[in-house]
Protein backbone atom coordinates (compact mmCIF):
# COMPACT_ATOMS: atom_id res chain seq x y z
CA UNK A 1 0.00 0.00 0.00
CA UNK A 2 1.41 3.47 -1.12
CA UNK A 3 0.94 6.63 1.37
CA UNK A 4 1.59 10.01 0.98
CA UNK A 5 1.74 13.05 2.88
CA UNK A 6 0.54 15.82 1.15
CA UNK A 7 1.16 19.36 2.85
CA UNK A 8 -0.02 22.57 2.02
CA UNK A 9 1.06 25.93 4.26
CA UNK A 10 -1.26 28.98 3.31
CA UNK A 11 0.48 32.60 4.62
CA UNK A 12 -1.20 35.49 5.50
CA UNK A 13 0.83 38.19 4.76
CA UNK A 14 -0.71 40.74 6.76
CA UNK A 15 -1.36 38.92 9.87
CA UNK A 16 2.24 36.60 9.28
CA UNK A 17 0.07 33.68 10.82
CA UNK A 18 0.96 30.25 8.63
CA UNK A 19 -0.44 26.86 9.20
CA UNK A 20 0.36 23.84 7.83
CA UNK A 21 -2.72 21.30 6.84
CA UNK A 22 -1.46 17.84 6.11
CA UNK A 23 -3.76 15.25 4.72
CA UNK A 24 -2.85 11.38 4.54
CA UNK A 25 -4.58 9.53 1.68
CA UNK A 26 -3.84 6.38 -0.67
CA UNK A 27 -2.36 6.82 -3.75
CA UNK A 28 -1.55 9.60 -5.61
CA UNK A 29 -2.02 13.02 -3.27
CA UNK A 30 -4.98 14.13 -5.81
CA UNK A 31 -5.18 17.98 -4.22
CA UNK A 32 -1.44 18.90 -3.89
CA UNK A 33 -1.22 17.67 -7.83
CA UNK A 34 -4.15 19.67 -8.71
CA UNK A 35 -3.26 22.68 -6.65
CA UNK A 36 0.18 22.48 -7.82
CA UNK A 37 -0.96 21.76 -11.78
CA UNK A 38 -3.17 24.99 -11.36
CA UNK A 39 -0.40 26.87 -9.96
CA UNK A 40 1.70 26.02 -12.46
CA UNK A 41 -0.65 27.02 -15.39
CA UNK A 42 -1.58 30.14 -13.55
CA UNK A 43 2.14 30.91 -13.81
CA UNK A 44 3.90 33.53 -15.88
CA UNK A 45 7.29 33.00 -15.06
CA UNK A 46 8.40 29.35 -13.72
CA UNK A 47 11.20 28.61 -11.98
CA UNK A 48 13.13 25.08 -11.60
CA UNK A 49 15.81 24.15 -9.07
CA UNK A 50 17.27 20.75 -8.44
CA UNK A 51 19.61 19.98 -5.54
CA UNK A 52 23.46 21.32 -5.56
CA UNK A 53 25.67 18.59 -7.64
CA UNK A 54 22.57 16.99 -8.96
CA UNK A 55 22.10 13.09 -9.40
CA UNK A 56 20.06 11.37 -12.35
CA UNK A 57 16.96 11.80 -10.35
CA UNK A 58 16.97 15.26 -9.40
CA UNK A 59 17.85 16.07 -13.57
CA UNK A 60 15.39 13.57 -14.69
CA UNK A 61 12.96 15.32 -12.63
CA UNK A 62 14.03 18.82 -14.13
CA UNK A 63 14.30 17.76 -17.60
CA UNK A 64 11.23 15.97 -17.74
CA UNK A 65 9.53 19.36 -16.28
CA UNK A 66 10.82 21.11 -18.74
CA UNK A 67 9.86 19.32 -21.67
CA UNK A 68 5.99 19.48 -19.76
CA UNK A 69 6.62 23.15 -19.69
CA UNK A 70 8.13 23.07 -23.08
CA UNK A 71 5.04 21.40 -24.51
CA UNK A 72 2.62 24.14 -23.32
CA UNK A 73 4.97 27.15 -24.51
CA UNK A 74 5.64 28.29 -20.19
CA UNK A 75 8.25 30.59 -19.79
CA UNK A 76 10.60 28.80 -17.10
CA UNK A 77 13.99 29.71 -15.86
CA UNK A 78 16.04 26.26 -14.57
CA UNK A 79 18.67 26.89 -12.19
CA UNK A 80 21.29 24.91 -10.54
CA UNK A 81 23.86 26.37 -8.10
CA UNK A 82 26.70 23.75 -9.05
CA UNK A 83 27.69 22.57 -12.48
CA UNK A 84 26.47 19.52 -14.06
CA UNK A 85 28.20 15.98 -14.42
CA UNK A 86 28.91 15.34 -18.13
CA UNK A 87 27.20 11.90 -17.18
CA UNK A 88 23.77 13.17 -17.62
CA UNK A 89 24.22 15.54 -20.77
CA UNK A 90 21.97 12.86 -22.78
CA UNK A 91 19.04 14.46 -21.28
CA UNK A 92 17.15 16.82 -22.91
CA UNK A 93 17.77 21.16 -22.37
CA UNK A 94 20.16 19.89 -19.91
CA UNK A 95 22.18 22.93 -21.79
CA UNK A 96 19.93 25.35 -20.76
CA UNK A 97 20.33 25.39 -16.96
CA UNK A 98 22.13 28.32 -15.40
CA UNK A 99 24.37 28.31 -13.02
CA UNK A 100 25.26 32.05 -12.18
CA UNK A 101 23.21 34.50 -9.35
CA UNK A 102 23.15 37.04 -11.40
CA UNK A 103 21.16 35.08 -14.37
CA UNK A 104 19.08 33.96 -11.68
CA UNK A 105 17.87 36.77 -10.79
CA UNK A 106 17.64 39.29 -13.88
CA UNK A 107 14.21 37.52 -13.61
CA UNK A 108 10.88 37.82 -11.41
CA UNK A 109 9.30 34.47 -10.81
CA UNK A 110 5.75 33.22 -9.66
CA UNK A 111 5.94 30.20 -8.83
CA UNK A 112 9.89 28.19 -7.32
CA UNK A 113 10.02 24.37 -7.94
CA UNK A 114 12.41 22.73 -6.04
CA UNK A 115 13.16 19.05 -7.04
CA UNK A 116 14.88 16.23 -5.19
CA UNK A 117 15.29 18.54 -2.02
CA UNK A 118 15.14 17.99 1.70
CA UNK A 119 15.92 21.59 2.22
CA UNK A 120 16.28 24.82 0.65
CA UNK A 121 20.11 24.95 1.74
CA UNK A 122 20.97 21.86 0.15
CA UNK A 123 19.19 23.04 -2.71
CA UNK A 124 21.89 26.27 -2.58
CA UNK A 125 19.18 28.66 -2.87
CA UNK A 126 17.95 29.69 0.45
CA UNK A 127 19.30 33.12 0.45
CA UNK A 128 18.78 33.49 -2.85
CA UNK A 129 15.07 33.03 -2.75
CA UNK A 130 14.91 35.65 0.44
CA UNK A 131 16.20 38.22 -1.70
CA UNK A 132 13.20 37.90 -4.66
CA UNK A 133 10.66 40.46 -4.53
CA UNK A 134 7.78 39.78 -5.12
CA UNK A 135 8.09 36.48 -3.47
CA UNK A 136 7.33 33.47 -5.31
CA UNK A 137 5.43 30.58 -4.30
CA UNK A 138 7.74 27.69 -3.44
CA UNK A 139 6.66 24.01 -4.64
CA UNK A 140 8.58 21.01 -2.93
CA UNK A 141 9.00 17.91 -4.63
CA UNK A 142 11.05 15.24 -3.24
CA UNK A 143 11.46 11.90 -1.36
CA UNK A 144 13.71 12.07 1.64
CA UNK A 145 12.46 10.99 4.72
CA UNK A 146 14.44 14.41 5.67
CA UNK A 147 12.51 16.97 4.07
CA UNK A 148 11.79 20.23 6.24
CA UNK A 149 8.00 20.84 4.24
CA UNK A 150 9.40 24.37 3.04
CA UNK A 151 7.11 24.82 0.34
CA UNK A 152 3.61 26.38 0.32
CA UNK A 153 2.70 23.32 -1.36
CA UNK A 154 4.35 20.24 -0.56
CA UNK A 155 4.61 16.68 -2.68
CA UNK A 156 6.42 14.22 -0.52
CA UNK A 157 6.32 10.99 -0.94
CA UNK A 158 9.04 9.17 1.80
CA UNK A 159 8.13 5.43 0.20
CA UNK A 160 9.09 6.65 -3.52
CA UNK A 161 12.00 5.47 -5.10
CA UNK A 162 13.03 8.45 -6.51
CA UNK A 163 11.29 11.63 -7.21
CA UNK A 164 10.79 10.92 -10.99
CA UNK A 165 8.46 8.32 -9.57
CA UNK A 166 6.36 10.92 -7.80
CA UNK A 167 6.54 12.95 -10.86
CA UNK A 168 5.30 10.39 -13.03
CA UNK A 169 1.89 9.67 -10.79
CA UNK A 170 1.61 13.96 -11.12
CA UNK A 171 1.40 13.39 -14.74
CA UNK A 172 -0.10 10.45 -14.99
CA UNK A 173 -3.04 12.15 -12.35
CA UNK A 174 -3.14 14.89 -14.26
CA UNK A 175 -3.99 13.55 -17.53
CA UNK A 176 -0.24 15.22 -19.01
CA UNK A 177 0.93 13.26 -21.67
CA UNK A 178 4.11 11.58 -21.14
CA UNK A 179 6.48 11.88 -24.29
CA UNK A 180 9.65 9.78 -25.26
CA UNK A 181 11.69 12.52 -23.77
CA UNK A 182 9.78 12.57 -20.41
CA UNK A 183 9.77 9.02 -20.30
CA UNK A 184 13.56 8.50 -20.46
CA UNK A 185 13.97 11.72 -18.21
CA UNK A 186 11.72 9.91 -15.17
CA UNK A 187 13.46 6.15 -16.04
CA UNK A 188 16.53 7.45 -15.29
CA UNK A 189 15.75 8.64 -12.18
CA UNK A 190 14.24 5.46 -11.48
CA UNK A 191 17.44 4.01 -12.57
CA UNK A 192 19.89 5.95 -11.16
CA UNK A 193 18.41 6.40 -7.00
CA UNK A 194 17.73 2.38 -7.27
CA UNK A 195 20.98 2.05 -8.49
CA UNK A 196 19.90 0.18 -11.86
CA UNK A 197 17.19 -1.33 -9.42
CA UNK A 198 19.33 -3.90 -7.25
CA UNK A 199 19.19 -1.37 -3.85
CA UNK A 200 16.34 -1.27 -1.42
CA UNK A 201 14.73 1.49 -2.98
CA UNK A 202 13.40 -0.66 -5.23
CA UNK A 203 9.78 -1.80 -5.29
CA UNK A 204 6.99 -3.23 -7.20
CA UNK A 205 5.77 -0.08 -8.16
CA UNK A 206 9.01 1.24 -9.43
CA UNK A 207 9.55 -2.20 -11.77
CA UNK A 208 5.63 -1.69 -13.21
CA UNK A 209 6.24 2.44 -13.47
CA UNK A 210 9.81 1.76 -15.11
CA UNK A 211 7.87 -1.18 -17.47
CA UNK A 212 5.06 1.90 -18.72
CA UNK A 213 7.84 3.90 -19.00
CA UNK A 214 9.78 1.89 -21.35
CA UNK A 215 6.03 1.27 -23.13
CA UNK A 216 6.27 4.99 -23.52
CA UNK A 217 9.47 5.22 -25.37
CA UNK A 218 12.14 5.67 -22.91
CA UNK A 219 15.29 4.80 -23.96
CA UNK A 220 17.02 2.57 -21.85
CA UNK A 221 19.67 1.87 -24.02
CA UNK A 222 20.70 5.70 -24.22
CA UNK A 223 20.81 5.87 -20.24
CA UNK A 224 22.69 2.59 -19.95
CA UNK A 225 25.25 3.89 -22.11
CA UNK A 226 25.41 7.01 -20.72
CA UNK A 227 25.21 6.29 -16.95
CA UNK A 228 26.81 3.15 -16.48
CA UNK A 229 29.36 2.69 -19.03
CA UNK A 230 31.61 5.66 -17.72
CA UNK A 231 34.68 3.69 -16.16
CA UNK A 232 37.93 5.12 -17.77
CA UNK A 233 41.30 3.15 -16.88
CA UNK A 234 42.19 6.12 -14.77
CA UNK A 235 39.24 6.37 -12.70
CA UNK A 236 39.51 2.23 -11.89
CA UNK A 237 42.84 2.82 -10.71
CA UNK A 238 41.34 5.50 -8.85
CA UNK A 239 39.03 3.07 -7.20
CA UNK A 240 41.84 0.51 -6.65
CA UNK A 241 43.12 3.44 -4.05
CA UNK A 242 39.75 3.40 -2.68
CA UNK A 243 39.24 -0.34 -2.23
CA UNK A 244 42.88 -0.44 -0.76
CA UNK A 245 42.01 2.03 2.33
CA UNK A 246 39.16 0.17 3.88
CA UNK A 247 39.44 -0.36 7.37
CA UNK A 248 36.48 -1.32 9.64
CA UNK A 249 35.41 0.41 13.19
CA UNK A 250 34.42 -2.69 15.20
CA UNK A 251 32.41 -1.01 17.77
CA UNK A 252 30.29 0.81 15.21
CA UNK A 253 30.04 -1.79 12.67
CA UNK A 254 30.58 0.70 9.91
CA UNK A 255 33.12 -0.32 6.96
CA UNK A 256 35.19 2.40 6.00
CA UNK A 257 37.26 4.51 3.42
CA UNK A 258 38.62 7.71 2.02
CA UNK A 259 39.56 9.92 -1.47
CA UNK A 260 41.92 12.75 -0.86
CA UNK A 261 42.47 15.48 -3.58
CA UNK A 262 45.59 14.24 -4.29
CA UNK A 263 44.10 11.16 -5.56
CA UNK A 264 42.13 12.82 -7.97
CA UNK A 265 45.21 14.81 -9.48
CA UNK A 266 47.64 11.60 -9.03
CA UNK A 267 45.02 9.45 -11.24
CA UNK A 268 43.52 12.49 -13.78
CA UNK A 269 40.31 11.62 -12.20
CA UNK A 270 37.44 14.48 -11.86
CA UNK A 271 35.13 14.45 -8.36
CA UNK A 272 32.07 13.35 -11.21
CA UNK A 273 34.09 10.26 -11.72
CA UNK A 274 34.09 9.29 -8.31
CA UNK A 275 30.17 8.72 -8.72
CA UNK A 276 28.99 5.19 -8.00
CA UNK A 277 31.27 4.49 -5.17
CA UNK A 278 29.08 5.35 -2.38
CA UNK A 279 26.69 2.56 -4.01
CA UNK A 280 29.30 0.12 -3.89
CA UNK A 281 29.43 -0.04 -0.48
CA UNK A 282 26.28 -2.30 -0.69
CA UNK A 283 28.40 -5.06 -1.99
CA UNK A 284 30.44 -5.64 1.66
CA UNK A 285 29.01 -8.27 4.12
CA UNK A 286 32.58 -7.10 6.67
CA UNK A 287 29.55 -4.58 8.05
CA UNK A 288 26.52 -3.79 8.89
CA UNK A 289 27.54 -0.36 7.33
CA UNK A 290 29.57 1.60 4.65
CA UNK A 291 31.03 4.92 5.01
CA UNK A 292 32.92 6.87 2.15
CA UNK A 293 34.45 10.54 2.93
CA UNK A 294 35.72 12.62 0.23
CA UNK A 295 38.00 15.80 0.07
CA UNK A 296 36.09 18.21 -1.44
CA UNK A 297 38.17 21.44 -3.66
CA UNK A 298 36.41 23.67 -1.46
CA UNK A 299 37.81 22.56 1.67
CA UNK A 300 34.71 20.18 2.91
CA UNK A 301 34.21 16.65 3.02
CA UNK A 302 32.03 14.87 1.91
CA UNK A 303 30.45 11.40 3.56
CA UNK A 304 28.14 8.95 2.17
CA UNK A 305 26.55 6.28 4.05
CA UNK A 306 25.29 2.95 2.72
CA UNK A 307 23.54 0.31 4.17
CA UNK A 308 21.41 -3.65 3.64
CA UNK A 309 20.68 -3.90 7.01
CA UNK A 310 17.11 -3.19 7.93
CA UNK A 311 17.88 -2.73 11.37
CA UNK A 312 19.95 -0.08 10.73
CA UNK A 313 19.06 3.88 10.01
CA UNK A 314 21.95 5.47 7.97
CA UNK A 315 19.37 8.65 7.18
CA UNK A 316 19.35 9.32 11.31
CA UNK A 317 23.37 9.04 11.44
CA UNK A 318 23.47 11.53 8.48
CA UNK A 319 21.50 13.79 10.70
CA UNK A 320 23.55 13.91 13.24
CA UNK A 321 26.30 15.10 11.02
CA UNK A 322 24.14 17.60 9.40
CA UNK A 323 23.07 15.43 6.66
CA UNK A 324 20.32 13.54 5.55
CA UNK A 325 18.57 11.30 3.61
CA UNK A 326 17.10 7.36 3.29
CA UNK A 327 17.01 4.97 5.85
CA UNK A 328 19.37 2.75 4.06
CA UNK A 329 21.43 5.98 1.60
CA UNK A 330 22.20 8.80 3.07
CA UNK A 331 25.10 11.61 2.97
CA UNK A 332 26.36 14.73 4.44
CA UNK A 333 29.28 17.50 4.51
CA UNK A 334 31.13 18.31 7.26
CA UNK A 335 34.36 20.62 7.47
CA UNK A 336 37.52 19.21 7.03
CA UNK A 337 40.95 18.74 6.87
CA UNK A 338 40.40 15.14 6.65
CA UNK A 339 42.83 14.30 9.11
CA UNK A 340 40.50 15.22 11.89
CA UNK A 341 36.97 14.28 9.70
CA UNK A 342 36.95 10.47 10.70
CA UNK A 343 37.64 10.97 14.29
CA UNK A 344 34.70 13.32 14.56
CA UNK A 345 32.46 11.60 12.72
CA UNK A 346 33.38 8.38 14.93
CA UNK A 347 32.74 10.39 17.90
CA UNK A 348 29.30 12.01 16.85
CA UNK A 349 28.04 8.50 15.95
CA UNK A 350 29.36 6.88 19.50
CA UNK A 351 27.40 9.87 21.52
CA UNK A 352 24.46 8.38 20.08
CA UNK A 353 21.97 6.66 21.87
CA UNK A 354 21.75 4.01 19.43
CA UNK A 355 22.46 4.06 15.32
CA UNK A 356 20.55 0.94 14.94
Amino acid sequence: MQIYVESISCLDNRLQLSYTLKLIILHMPHRVATDIYKAVMAAKHILLIPHANPDGDALGSVASFMQFLRSIDKDHTTFCSTEISSRMHFLPHIQYIIHEKEQLLAHEYDVVIVFDSGDLRYAGVDTYLKTMDPQPMVINIDHHVTNEMYGELNMVHTQASSTTQILYDFFTYNEIPIDPDMATCLLTGLITDTDNFTNAATSILSLNISSELIRKGANLNLIKGWVFKDKSIDALKLWGTMLSRFEKHVELDIVYTYLKLDDLQEHHVTQEQTEGMANFLNNIEDGKVGLIVQELENGKIKGSFRTTHDDVDVGAMAVSLGGGGHKKAAGFTIDGPLSTALSHIFDTLLSLDKIT
